[in-house]
């Protein structure tokens, strides 16, 4: 795993700058494999990118924050060893501005649940996708539980987009967890100090 020794290692900046090439190349991998697999680039992407405010509010941000409860419940009563990315996520988003935690989340949204609901799901299946999903997430593979929590996630994620085929529902609730996990590392110290 020296991929994730070389991450540990990486300043702030560095990660920062990292984290955004490494998205951008999913987002072009969505586009390469979009114009690989579907029949038509921009009717395939129009079908799945559509405004339903009940779908959103109820498979995206209800299940967001029901991800994101369940998480800071077992980030509170598991050791913290088990939730140890190796201050990776520490590192990308302690000290950072709000407008860089909401850009950065929702870069993340868009690239991942481009990628991997709506190209890998699509074209692959849903088993696919999800396992897949989690396996990018290659620095949880020596934590057993961050590895059932991601893998959870994408399965949940994947089933959202398989009820809905709104790829807007899957980003939303996608970009809830990552915003608001981000905020409670940034603002966490804040918190607690007072």
């Amino acid at each position: 795993m020296k991929q994730i020794d070389y991450i540990k290692r990486m300043d702030s900046a560095e990660l920062r700058k990292q984290m955004i090439i490494s998205q951008s190349i999913l987002i072009l991998f969505s586009v390469g494999g979009s114009l690989l697999f579907f029949e038509s680039f921009f009717v395939c992407w129009k079908e799945m990118f559509f405004w339903n405010t009940e779908e959103i509010i109820y498979y995206g941000i209800l299940p967001g924050f029901i991800i994101v409860t369940i998480d800071l419940f077992l980030t509170y009563t598991l050791p913290a060893k088990y939730y140890d990315d190796g201050g990776i996520n520490e590192k990308l988003f302690a000290n950072q501005p709000v407008w860089f935690i909401v850009t950065i989340s929702i870069l993340v949204a868009l690239s991942e649940e481009m990628l991997f609901r709506g190209v890998i799901q699509t074209t692959f299946g849903y088993w696919v996708a999800s396992i897949l999903f989690a396996l990018v997430h290659f620095r949880y593979l020596r934590k057993p539980v961050l590895l059932v929590s991601v893998l959870l996630v994408s399965f949940y994620l994947g089933y959202l987009f398989r009820i809905t085929d709104n790829l807007v529902v899957t980003i939303t609730a996608h970009f809830i967890v990552d915003v608001l996990l981000g905020f409670f590392i940034r603002f966490k110290r804040e918190v607690w100090v007072r």
